[in-house]
């Protein structure tokens, strides 16, 4: 279970690196690549997205990427069969990101088989709620797959006690309000928040949602688990290609 990896990794580790890419942006070819490049550069876990026409909690750099892979053909099979030989090939957990339009359409139990089939280790589906996803997580647990919740910073102490009751493999703390991509106030007010989010559950903390450099990595050491890079190393590849997506991530450490 990725539970089991985290820990035995951050022995390793004052904290792991988790990088999130759209599958089938700019290519599919290209998404290969980019996942070649960020395992080999020292990436601990990895998202995978499927596009979706409706990305409500991405900021314009991912939602421009999710339409332009729908636009040049991605569906859901095609990403689970990229997915699947990522999985084969590099040893390191990765897990589907979605929202619950697409998983619905799939059909739940389609969705979750799929992702077992493909050696995924869990999934991410930011706007199902813990209430209404009885279904999801009961196949989700029925295939041994971990079902990754979120926290965000205005939900209390009890609520979150609550999501982690029904997370498993770790807990994705959304660093602020809004939309991935924009800027990420790395202060006492998110330090105190995350002290929050440790009070609340055993599971690791992952943080993300604005980290963009070496200093943000730095200031999460100690205070969380798991940093999560994804827009950022998208600018960094359509500005100066692969070979400084490598650097950036190294760079990180």
């Amino acid at each position: 279970m990725p539970e089991l990896y985290i820990r035995k990794r951050l022995k390793e580790k004052d904290i792991l690196l988790m990088t999130h890419i759209v599958i089938g942006y700019p290519s599919f070819e290209a998404s290969k690549r980019i996942i070649e490049t960020m395992v080999t550069a020292g990436v601990d876990l990895m998202e995978l997205q499927i596009p979706f026409f409706r990305p409500t909690a991405d900021g314009p750099v991912i939602t421009r990427a999710n339409l332009q892979a729908l636009k040049s053909g991605a569906t859901v099979k095609s990403c689970f069969d990229l997915a699947a030989q990522a999985a084969r090939k590099f040893d390191i957990p990765f897990f589907i990101m979605s929202y619950y339009n697409i998983a619905f359409e799939y059909g739940m139990e389609r969705f979750v088989r799929s992702m077992s089939d493909c050696g995924l280790r869990g999934s991410i589906i930011p706007d199902l709620p813990p209430e209404e996803s009885r279904t999801y997580l009961d196949t989700m647990k029925a295939y041994d797959l971990a079902p990754i919740l979120t926290y965000s910073p205005s939900t209390s102490l009890d609520r979150m006690r609550c999501i982690a009751s029904s997370g498993r493999g770790f807990i994705y703390c959304i660093a602020r309000e809004g939309v991935t991509g924009e800027d990420t106030d790395f202060s006492e007010e998110l330090a105190s928040y995350l002290k929050k989010c440790r009070k609340s559950t055993s599971l690791p903390l992952a943080l993300g949602f604005g980290i963009k450099e070496k200093s943000n990595i730095d200031f999460l050491k100690g205070k969380a688990d798991i940093a999560v890079i994804g827009s950022q190393s998208i600018r960094v590849m359509e500005k100066e290609g692969l070979a400084a997506v490598r650097n950036f991530i190294r760079d990180l450490r």
